[in-house]
Formats: structure tokens, sequence, C-alpha cells
């Protein structure tokens, strides 16, 4: 199995930033991409970012030059650094892993528990 624990949530000022971490651990042969979720009350599940092994990125539109997507391989660790935050980014986000186990050889979706950031004045 593979445990996601994930840390940075929190209240932030409009224009403010954070950064998210998620750390992977367990029996892991391989991770290949993480990435961030979220979802708002009311609403579905949504990509926000993904990276690859390989370091290459995805992003959700409406976060394009706002939010950075980083991993550590080494660390087996995904961060999400979030600038310029608007209220409409408020959500519950998650950590998303595609990884590969000791007792689960094939590929599978792994999720962290969740953080909420909150953008309010």
């Amino acid at each position: 199995q593979v445990q996601l624990v994930e840390s940075g949530g929190g209240l932030v000022q409009p224009g403010g930033s954070l950064r998210l971490s998620c750390a992977a651990s367990g029996s892991i042969l391989t991770v290949n991409v993480m990435g961030w979720y979220r979802q708002a009350p009311g609403k579905q599940r949504e990509l926000v970012a993904t990276i690859t092994s390989d370091a290459r990125t995805n992003y959700e539109e409406s976060v394009k030059g706002r939010f950075t997507i980083s991993r550590d391989n080494a660390q087996k660790t995904v961060y999400l650094r979030m600038n310029s935050l608007k209220p409409e980014d408020t959500a519950v986000y998650y950590c998303n892993a595609k990884a590969r186990t000791t007792t689960r050889v094939w590929e599978t979706d792994y999720w962290g528990q969740g953080t909420q950031v909150t953008v309010s004045s």
C-alpha cells in the first residue's frame, strides 16, 4: 500500500501564497505521475496539476502562471507552489500518485486525505 501525507494548507488572503507538500511512503516500487486535484463545495473534483517522473508537467488552465508543481523523486514528494491566490482557489486539495507496489505491481491510483486551502480577506 501507499500512504500519501499532505501538509501546507491554510487560510491566506487574496494575492497571497502557499506551498503544499505530499510525501509518499509504503512498499513502493515506482511512482509515475504525481499530482494535485481540488474539490470546492458543491463541485466535482478537478485536476490542478500533474508531474511525471521525468518532470513533464500539466496544469489546469486557470492556474497556469500562478501555480508551480515540482517533485523530489528520491524523497517521493510532490510540491505545489501557489502564488497570486484567488478566492476561487478555495477548495480541499488532494494529492494523487500513480504507483506500483510490491503487493500491487500494476499501476494504481492512491489519494491523500486532503488539505483545506481557503483564500479570503
